[in-house]
């Protein structure tokens, strides 16, 4: 060991944030599209829930292999 350290990057816990985010809204956006859970809001057969969770836990995944500790120490 050399004794030295790096910060991390707030970009990194941004990350981790946005895939558990994204995993918690996927999930409940699909529990509702398979337990059939009819909703009254406008464009609710869009299913805003699963795509917006997709959205959160792809961006999440790049931002924490793009901003990984163990990356930058490369």
């Amino acid at each position: 060991m050399t004794g030295k350290k790096q910060a991390v990057s707030i970009w990194y816990f941004i990350g981790v944030l946005l895939t558990v985010y994204g995993v918690l809204i996927t999930g409940a956006g699909l529990y509702d599209l398979i337990a059939g859970i009819e909703r009254n809001t406008v464009l609710a057969e869009a299913h805003a829930g699963v795509w917006w969770g997709a959205l959160l836990l792809v961006m999440g995944i790049v931002y924490v292999y793009l901003f990984s500790p163990r990356r930058q120490r490369r």
